[in-house]
């Protein structure tokens, strides 16, 4: 159980991993993301998530150099976009990246979205080649961990065969969507899953059964959804460039919701999710 925000869970290379994390999604580049990721980091957070096609790599850089913390002490995300992907371009795109944050290394990098079979007969072979510029890139010290996100089973089945299988699996999940079968996969092969958009971008809030159980803790509805997925066993990535609520997103070690709680936000019918299905965007 994960009972402080320096709690981490260990990933299959041994690497440490911050059991929460700030994500950046559709934060505008520029001094919001400055400003809001020095904000997070001086919250106590020490993981941020980032990803080349959200646009905003040169302000977290520059948010995360802002905030006086030594790199050693701060864990970050970043994706390899799709336009990206095969071997070459993986590199090039990584490069980039690097550059854009002003880092040294990452500690974890992601193919962002899985080349499916609706946009490319051989996305299986292109998913390989984008993994195989990445597997040289951990090997050469630049990335500490590599993984992927929006992988179902499928997607992921050549890449366990593969030198240095995913750490990580970056899915959406929130109540409502709970991808069981992709987050037993990751459990049965020591991939660690992340949680995106564990507020279902905002959607989360309004929901009354949550806004019920929350006034039951004296918490709000965001804190109730990130600590449940804490008590799941995965690790959530709440975003917001509100001061108020980037705390209040990082406080939620102080309490346990019980069994009962649990299953019945397990339970919820699906609501706010994005409706995106990996094997069917055309992106």
């Amino acid at each position: 159980m994960m009972n402080r925000l320096t709690d981490s869970f260990t990933l299959e290379n041994g690497y440490s991993i911050p059991c929460l994390g700030y994500g950046t999604w559709q934060t505008p580049d520029g001094q919001t993301a400055v400003t809001s990721v020095k904000k997070a980091l001086e919250t106590g957070y020490r993981h941020i998530d980032t990803a080349a096609v959200y646009g905003n790599e040169v302000g977290v850089g520059q948010g995360i150099a802002a905030s006086g913390i030594p790199r050693d002490e701060i864990f970050v995300t970043s994706k390899v976009w799709n336009s990206q992907r095969g071997y070459s371009r993986t590199l090039d795109a990584f490069a980039k990246t690097l550059s854009d944050l002003q880092l040294d290394y990452l500690d974890l990098y992601l193919i962002h979205w899985p080349a499916n079979e609706r946009q490319f007969k051989e996305w299986d072979t292109l998913n390989r080649e984008t993994w195989r510029a990445m597997t040289e890139l951990y090997n050469q010290g630049k990335i500490r961990a590599i993984g992927v996100s929006n992988f179902k089973p499928h997607h992921l089945e050549s890449l366990m065969k593969t030198e240095v299988p995913p750490m990580v699996n970056q899915i959406e999940y929130h109540p409502g969507q709970l991808q069981e079968k992709t987050v037993r996969y990751c459990r049965e092969h020591n991939i660690l899953v992340e949680a995106w958009s564990p507020l279902g971008t905002g959607k989360m809030l309004t929901n009354p059964t949550l806004n019920s159980i929350a006034d039951k803790y004296n918490r709000s509805a965001a804190q109730i959804c990130i600590r449940w997925i804490l008590q799941n066993g995965l690790l959530p990535l709440p975003k917001s460039v509100t001061p108020s609520r980037i705390e209040e997103n990082a406080r939620v070690f102080d309490f346990t919701l019980d069994g009962e709680d649990m299953k019945t936000i397990g339970d919820m019918e699906y609501f706010g999710g994005s409706g995106l299905d990996p094997d069917l965007v055309d992106f």
